[in-house]
Formats: structure tokens, C-alpha cells, sequence
């Protein structure tokens, strides 16, 4: 069958499918306890794809393949017959990220959900990101379907899942289905319960438009392609769109469904969630969460809820390792800025490192793919400085500044000006195994941690809440806490605001020369234990001089930490007889002097090499 009669054969279906019959809903599970297997054999059981040709079919991009994660949330529509009522279904899936740096898509993709799977592992039980995305999915009000997965594997415990369902989630253990996503066993007694218990939505196709953006990206030949939730009325080609948010006006030059890649239709409307390409050439004008009404139709009408900017929680520095290589970098840059609005991006020079970008993100793993992409998509070599997060700062007058750079924290002299210095805290999640619980709670207490609740799962399994400071989250806490539980542990968290806090800008000085490359801000209980490590980890990229170079670590004026390299010294003496003492003295002395005036004078030359090496995780 050809594509034009495929796209009228589908159409046909859809069109005589009232939206009664419609389920939107998604999967909400932990990273790596198979939600991308188990969407798989969901589409081939609905026929959207063929048997064993495909894997991962809603993970595109190829780091997602790799880390097993979903970073962009993507859509896909399903025709299911249900021969109870012998009617055709219409079933969305929402596949969403699991982990907490892309909440803001998480929350935006429940929104068009009516419900969800709960995805346990039966091997692993209940992980701290279940927990996170549960309480989410709770509270937005979706009808969940406690789904324990993986129960092929020799060690998978069924009973013991539906145990942890029941006390942690508070959901009926007779209401779960034991399934292998892999193999496929039992996968199909799943959609007559999404039919049976998930609500349908409740747009009316007969009202004034109102659409609500979930997701965007750019795609090379169309500018950029808007995932939406139609919630009322309905979209066709030709029409006029206005953003609710930016009041700029689009003309609608596609619409359709995913099944599972683009497939063009006459007209989407209220229930649904589909794709449009409104003819939008900047990604930046595409705000997720925003509100689209039909343009002359929408006097009188309200935005939808829970719009907002995603806001970065972690800055860092990016600079190309070769520097002449800027200005490619920054096209390679720019495009895969396209895809993914919630990076901000702006130039900054540094004295060490020259020009570069200081780039915001919604968290560390959201700076890690990044970085993946940018060197596995366009082959390029990127040197990223140390991950610093926003810090607030009153001063006496009254006026607040939000810090995202070391070198915009007020210098010791400006100091007496300031009110108060606040710094953001994470309400942290983890599920470690018992026996790990100490080791757990001393790494929290050590990175300021401050314990809100112990609660002992039926498992064995402990769930710890604590308020912890986000910039130590950012200083690789995920892979201490993975290394002290032996890699059983998991980790969630979500913002709990700003709180006052001893905040202090740390120098890293050669020669009494400031790297502003390397400076850093953290609390002053640390200031000691940093600093100390910081120079003799330095000391170990800097080559001998013919003069002593001094590497200090500087808070407000004072230093910290020291060390040295000492001065490569000529042997000046060498041709002289042993017995000539007066001669020898007088060309140590010259050579002494020698030194002085050097020391005086000459400037230490760090290269791009030290800085990359020091630069990376020790």
C-alpha cells in the first residue's frame, strides 16, 4: 500500500472515532525498568509497527539509544479495536523523561493525560524516581495502572513489587499486571485496561479553539514542528494561529498525528494530541506550555494553565579546545540550541580560555547530554568550565541580583554593601538498601544535608528525604552516591527555593594572577578542604619555571592555600675547578639575582592543555 492510500486509510478510522473513545496517557516509570520496550510492544500490538523491526521507536535521538534515558518527550497515536464494545479506540502515548531535569516536560506531557502505567521493575522494586514522577502523576490527578515488569528474569520478585505498590503508592495489589516487555508475555492484557479505566478527555470539538504546546523542535526543511494538545475545538491547514503569550500570528501549513513518524491529516482536533507545522522559523517563539487560540476567534478567551519559562539551575562555561575553531563551534552550537529551547546561550570571554559561551541548564545530566551531542553529532571539543548554580544576592539599598557567574560575585571591597547571600536547596530523594544507610546519610550530612524524613520500605529498601544545597548536588553527588551503595542506590529531586546562606567567591591565583576560569563559589565551612585540594591538584598541570611559581587559593583578600614550584635552576658552576670558592660565590650570587628579577618581572603562560586537564572530573 502506498503512502497517500496508507494516510486515507487511517484517516477514515480516525475520523468516525468519537472523542469518548479517546485515551491519552503515558508511562511512568524509573530510569531503565523498560518503558521504552514495553511503548515498543504497545505499537505492535496495535499494528503502528511491524514485529521485531524496531527498538526504542520513540527514542530518536542516538545519545538517548545510548544511556537508555528519554530526553525530548514524544508522542504516538494508536487505532486499537476493542471487540467488547466493538468499537475502534483512538490511544495516545505520551512518552515523557524520568529524570527530574526535565520536569517541566514531564509536567506539560501530563497535562494532555488523562492517565499513566506505573512501571515497577519486579527485580528492583520502587526506585526514587518512581516515587518523584508518582507523586507528580498524583497530583495532577491522573488514573493510574500499577504495571511490575521484567518478571522473566530469574531474580524478579512479583510478589514483593506488588507489596511495595501497595503500602508505598497506596494502590490495590490485585489492580496490578505482572508483564515481560521483553518477551511480550501478558503485554496484551494491558490496552483493554487503558480503554476500561483511563478517562477520556474532555474537549468539546464545538468550541472556540484552544490548543496547548507540549513540546517543539526544528526540523531543517519546515522550521519548526509543535507537538500539541488540542483541548477544544479543532486545527486544519490554512488556518490562522495567535500564541496566547507572544500575541504573534502563524499560518498553519500542516497538521497529523505521529503513527509513529509524521503522517499528515485533513484536520486534528479536541481531545487529541498531534503534531502542526504553523510555518514559525524561530524555535525561540515556540514556548512550551503556551496557548494557541484560532486568530479573529479569540476575543474574551484565557490562556490555559501552567505556563512558565524553564528556568536553568546550572551554569557552566563552554570553550573551544582549539581556538580557532570558534566560530564553527558557535554555528554547531546555535543548531543544536534549535532543538532544545530551555538551554540559554550567551557569549563571554574569558582572560585564561578567550572567547566562549556561558550556556544555563536545567541540571547536570541536561549538561552532560549536551555536551554528548554537541561532540558526537558535530565532532567537536568543547572545555567545560566547573558547573556553578544561580545564587541570590540582597544588598543594603534593597535591590536583588541573581549570580549565575563566579566573576559577577561581589568582590571583597564591595562586600560591606551586601544584605544577605541566599543559594538554592533541592528536596533530594533516595532509595539505597539498608545496609547502605549509613554510608548514605554520612555523604548528606558531609555536603550539608539536612535529613526531612527515613521511611523503611518492605523490601529492605530505605527511602531517605533530605534538603541538600544545589550546587553540592551538581558536584557529582549522583556518582558518590552510586559509588557508596555499590550502584544500587537512585536518586530524585525537586526545587525547594532559595534560603540564606555563608556563600564565599574562591580565586585560584598563579603568581598572584586570578584564573577566572577556575573560580569558584561555595560556603565557607568548605573554603579549607576546597582550596588545599584545588592547588596541589593545579600544581600537577603547571610546567617548572626558571623563576618559583606560587598557586593560592584567595577568599576575600586572604589566602587559604599554598604551593609551590619550585625554580628549575642552571647548574652555573659546573666548569669551575673545585678550589676557585670565591668565583663559584659570585655566580650563585649573579644567579640569584638573576632569579629575583625574573620572579619580579615574568608572567606565567598557562596553557589550554592544564586547564582541560584540571577542568575534568579528578
Amino acid at each position: 500500500m502506498n503512502k497517500e492510500n496508507y494516510r486515507k486509510e487511517v484517516q477514515d478510522r480516525l475520523v468516525k472515532i468519537p472523542i469518548a473513545n479517546y485515551r491519552n496517557f503515558s508511562i511512568v516509570a524509573h530510569v531503565d525498568h523498560g518503558k521504552s520496550t514495553l511503548s515498543d510492544r504497545l505499537l505492535e500490538l496495535t499494528g503502528v509497527i511491524q514485529p521485531g523491526s524496531n527498538k526504542q521507536v520513540l527514542d530518536k535521538l542516538d545519545v538517548e539509544r545510548e544511556r537508555g534515558i528519554t530526553v525530548k518527550a514524544q508522542t504516538v497515536s494508536m487505532i486499537q479495536y476493542d471487540p467488547e464494545t466493538k468499537q475502534d479506540y483512538l490511544l495516545h502515548l505520551v512518552d515523557t523523561p524520568g529524570h527530574v531535569d526535565f520536569r517541566a516536560e514531564v509536567s506539560r506531557s501530563y497535562a494532555s493525560c488523562g492517565g499513566a502505567l506505573l512501571l515497577v521493575d519486579a527485580s528492583q522494586g520502587i526506585q526514587a524516581q518512581t516515587v518523584a514522577n508518582f507523586n507528580l502523576a498524583h497530583t495532577m490527578g491522573l488514573k493510574l495502572i500499577p504495571i511490575i515488569n521484567k518478571i522473566d528474569l530469574d531474580h524478579a520478585d512479583i510478589p514483593r513489587a506488588m507489596d511495595q505498590v501497595e503500602n508505598t503508592f497506596e494502590l490495590p495489589r490485585e489492580d496490578c499486571i505482572a508483564v515481560s516487555a521483553k518477551t511480550g508475555l501478558n503485554v496484551e492484557s494491558i490496552i483493554p485496561l487503558i480503554i476500561k479505566n483511563i478517562p477520556a478527555p474532555t474537549g468539546d470539538v464545538n468550541k472556540p479553539l484552544k490548543a496547548l504546546l507540549v513540546d517543539s523542535w526544528h526540523d531543517t526543511y519546515v522550521g519548526v514542528v509543535m507537538l500539541i494538545h488540542v483541548v477544544d475545538g479543532s486545527i486544519k491547514k490554512g488556518m490562522k494561529l495567535i500564541s496566547a503569550h507572544s500575541d504573534k500570528i502563524y499560518d498553519v501549513k500542516e497538521v497529523g498525528i505521529m503513527y509513529p513518524d509524521n503522517l499528515p491529516m485533513d484536520s486534528i482536533r479536541a481531545g487529541q494530541v498531534a503534531y502542526i507545522i504553523p510555518g514559525m522559523k524561530n524555535p525561540r517563539e515556540a514556548l512550551v506550555g503556551d496557548t494557541f487560540f484560532q486568530y479573529g476567534k479569540h476575543k474574551g478567551l484565557e490562556a490555559l494553565p501552567g505556563f512558565e519559562e524553564p528556568k536553568p539551575m546550572v551554569f557552566v562555561g563552554a570553550f573551544p579546545a582549539d581556538g580557532t575553531e570558534f566560530n564553527i563551534m558557535d554555528d554547531n552550537m546555535q543548531n543544536l540550541v534549535l532543538n532544545d529551547r530551555s538551554v540559554t546561550l550567551e557569549k563571554e570571554t574569558s582572560n585564561a580560555l578567550g572567547l566562549g559561551w556561558r550556556l544555563g541548564f536545567l541540571g547536570s545530566l541536561h549538561a552532560s547530554v549536551f555536551k554528548e551531542r554537541l561532540e558526537n553529532e558535530y565532532g567537536s571539543k568543547i572545555i567545560l568550565t566547573a558547573p556553578t548554580v544561580p545564587y541570590k544576592i540582597t544588598y543594603k539599598d534593597g535591590t536583588e541580583k541573581i549570580v549565575t557567574n563566579p566573576d559577577g560575585f561581589p568582590a571583597a571591597d564591595k562586600a560591606h554593601n551586601v544584605e544577605l547571600y541566599m543559594e538554592p536547596y533541592v528536596d533530594a530523594i533516595m532509595t539505597v538498601p539498608g545496609e547502605y544507610i549509613g554510608t548514605v546519610m554520612t555523604l548528606c550530612e558531609n555536603n550539608r544535608g539536612i535529613q526531612k524524613e527515613l521511611e523503611y520500605l518492605t523490601t529492605g529498601q530505605v527511602l531517605l528525604k533530605y534538603e541538600i544545597p544545589l550546587g553540592e548536588l551538581v558536584e557529582d553527588f549522583f556518582g558518590k552516591l552510586k559509588g557508596c551503595t555499590k550502584g544500587y542506590g537512585s536518586l530524585d529531586y525537586e526545587d525547594a527555593g532559595y534560603k540564606r546562606s555563608d556563600i564565599v567567591k574562591m580565586e585560584l591565583c598563579v603568581n598572584g594572577e586570578p584564573q577566572d576560569a577556575l573560580t569558584t563559589i561555595l560556603h565557607r565551612s568548605q573554603v579549607l578542604s576546597r582550596g588545599k585540594e584545588a592547588v596541589s591538584r593545579f600544581k600537577e598541570y603547571l610546567r617548572f619555571q626558571l623563576f618559583e611559581v606560587a598557586i593560592q587559593a584567595r577568599v576575600a583578600g586572604k589566602i587559604v592555600a599554598r604551593e609551590t614550584i619550585k625554580a628549575k635552576r642552571k647548574d652555573v658552576t659546573q666548569r669551575l675547578h673545585a678550589a676557585d670558592i670565591s668565583r663559584k660565590k659570585k655566580l650563585l650570587e649573579r644567579q640569584k639575582e638573576g632569579k629575583k628579577q625574573m620572579k619580579a618581572t615574568g608572567r606565567v603562560t598557562v596553557n589550554h592543555d592544564a586547564f582541560q586537564a584540571f577542568l575534568r572530573r579528578p
